[in-house]
């Protein structure tokens, strides 16, 4: 079975993202999500009967979080909807989305609903118990910090893959800067009349809940925590390592929040879309992994396996989205398929709005549609790369029906 397959226009959202240790950081990802989700399927007047499958994209465990999808979609009033929980590190929010996509086109389900999810703040300490270790010791493990510092293949941490690029491809720390600055400018055209971009699929302001979701903790106004800088600051940093390029201007930061989008038949999507004139479909995805230790590589043949499977070519893109954890990423981007840097993360990315992992895709794929629909259609591009130096990408297309 092959049935078509559409995200019906404006059936999806996402939080603010918060700095790390911030206005997120005592909220379990899983009720957060839950409680979001409830309010805005109802803000959004969609029947949540209507939804017969579920995908919740987890990259940080929490507490109780073992149940996972059917946790979320009880909490959120959907107690019959059941689903998978998935992890593919930074690649969650790409790997969702053709997951919903497969679980339609094999009629499983009309109408998913796919949430992402993390909150690296007060990550886990995991405890192995080890019975037959000295005095029957076991090891330890801090989930978020250990996991960015060292690759589990490798040892090396995440900073070391943008080194290792960067020396590669000769980028320099004032290549890598001139990136941060533009990102910044164009996460500015976000903000720009009340930040009206970001209000066409963020609830604004944003009410923080208490611990116990039964009332109001704070007022977020938008993304909280960003690290925004300006050339002579950027000058003054010096690189991270010893001997490198990257500097903590030329990397995202760790983050909170979440994130999701329905995916459903073309018959249920026209039934819930808020402009039935418009169609959105995802047409191709793409996975890559490439030398060890050189992860920021990973976008560029993931976008070139997501085009083929499109069937288009990169002359043909309209907009392109990036995960991009160092400015190092989209240069690789932008040098290895000749695409100007300057047309590449219109509106804001992870490298200025924080690195929540599993979100992160979620939310750039929310942002690539509504760019696209404000420009009047046409192809888009979403590729990120993900620890295990592999990538991930999705095209979509933004048509009149």
């Amino acid at each position: 079975m092959n049935t078509q397959v559409e995200i019906p226009y404006g059936c999806y959202w996402s939080t603010p993202f918060a700095k790390w240790q911030g206005a997120l950081q005592h909220l379990n990802s899983i009720e957060f999500a839950a409680a979001v989700c409830k309010g805005e399927l109802a803000s959004r007047k969609i029947d949540p009967q209507m939804i017969d499958h579920g995908i919740l994209g987890l990259t940080v465990a929490q507490k109780l979080s073992f149940q996972g999808l059917p946790w979320l979609t009880g909490l959120a009033g959907m107690d019959r909807v059941a689903g998978q929980t998935l992890s593919q590190v930074c690649a969650t929010g790409v790997r969702t989305l053709l997951s919903g996509v497969q679980e339609i086109n094999s009629g499983m389900a009309e109408t998913s609903l796919i949430v992402a999810a993390d909150r690296c703040s007060n990550g886990p300490h995991v405890y192995f118990p080890a019975p037959a270790g000295p005095g029957g010791t076991g090891s330890k493990e801090d989930i978020v910090l250990d996991n960015f510092s060292c690759d589990a293949l490798g040892k090396h941490s995440m900073l070391q893959t943008a080194e290792n690029v960067a020396a590669k491809h000769g980028i320099s720390t004032e290549e890598q800067h001139e990136v941060v600055l533009m990102r910044q400018e164009q996460y500015q055209d976000a903000l720009a009349d009340n930040r009206a971009f970001q209000k066409r699929y963020m609830t604004l302001p944003f009410e923080v809940p208490h611990r116990s979701f039964k009332k109001v903790g704070r007022i977020l106004d938008g993304d909280e925590g960003l690290f925004l800088s300006t050339a002579e600051g950027l000058a003054n940093l010096r690189p991270v390592m010893e001997g490198g390029s990257v500097t903590f201007g030329g990397q995202t930061h760790p983050a909170d929040g979440n994130a999701a989008l329905i995916v459903a038949t073309s018959e249920k999507a026209q039934s819930i879309s808020h402009n039935k004139a418009i169609k959105i479909e995802a047409l191709g995805f793409g996975q890559a992994r490439v030398d060890l230790g050189y992860m920021p590589e990973a976008p560029v043949p993931a976008a070139y396996k997501a085009l083929e499977n499109a069937g288009i070519g990169i002359d043909d893109l309209h907009s392109i989205k990036t995960h991009n954890p160092f400015a190092v990423n989209d240069i690789v981007l932008s040098r290895q398929t000749g695409l100007p840097i300057e047309r590449i993360n219109n509106y804001g990315c992870s490298l200025i709005w924080g690195h929540p992992q599993g979100p992160t895709g979620t939310r750039s794929i929310i942002e690539l549609i509504e760019e696209l629909v404000l420009n009047g259609g046409g192809y888009g591009l979403f590729t990120g790369c993900a620890a295990g130096d592999t990538g991930m990408a999705a095209v979509i297309r933004v048509s009149d029906r």
